[in-house]
């Protein structure tokens, strides 16, 4: 598989998604008293709705980038793994309603390993995120700037 195709496969998931999950922040906010949804449910659907149109140009990079195949597909990988792992943590805590910020424990709460691990969660997204996006703009770079 290409990475343009993975590219614009997952833009068309993370927009369905996104609709999907607009569906859901909807019932949370007619049950409502206050006529809000869960914080992450909220969050899980613009950004997967962000993630969707950041496909897009990720689709367009790739599109442009003169780099290798091989080169391009892992970019596009490491991208879309961490949005999707976002998106899916997101939805799971807007589902169960269990935090109000899963980078902190709630009151009372005793660090588990899944806490510890956090912060090497967050370190390698960042890592792969911008990283994944270096590649491809690098590649645009290159195929666009005259030698």
């Amino acid at each position: 598989m290409s990475a343009a195709v993975v590219s614009i496969f997952s833009c068309g998931a993370f927009f369905l998604f996104g609709l999907i999950t607009g569906v859901i922040k909807y019932q949370q906010i007619v049950a409502s008293p206050r006529g809000r949804a869960h914080i992450y449910i909220d969050t899980c659907h613009r950004a997967s709705l962000m993630y969707a149109f950041a496909c897009l140009i990720v689709y367009e990079f790739v599109l442009i980038s003169e780099l290798a195949d091989w080169l391009e597909l892992m970019a596009v990988i490491l991208l879309v793994g961490y949005f999707a792992t976002a998106v899916i943590s997101y939805f799971i805590h807007g589902i169960r309603q269990d935090t109000r910020n899963q980078l902190h424990l709630n009151e009372g709460e005793s660090p588990t390993l899944v806490h510890k691990a956090i912060p090497l969660y967050m370190w390698s997204l960042i890592a792969a995120e911008i990283g994944g996006f270096l590649i491809l703009f690098y590649g645009v770079i290159i195929a666009l700037i005259p030698t």
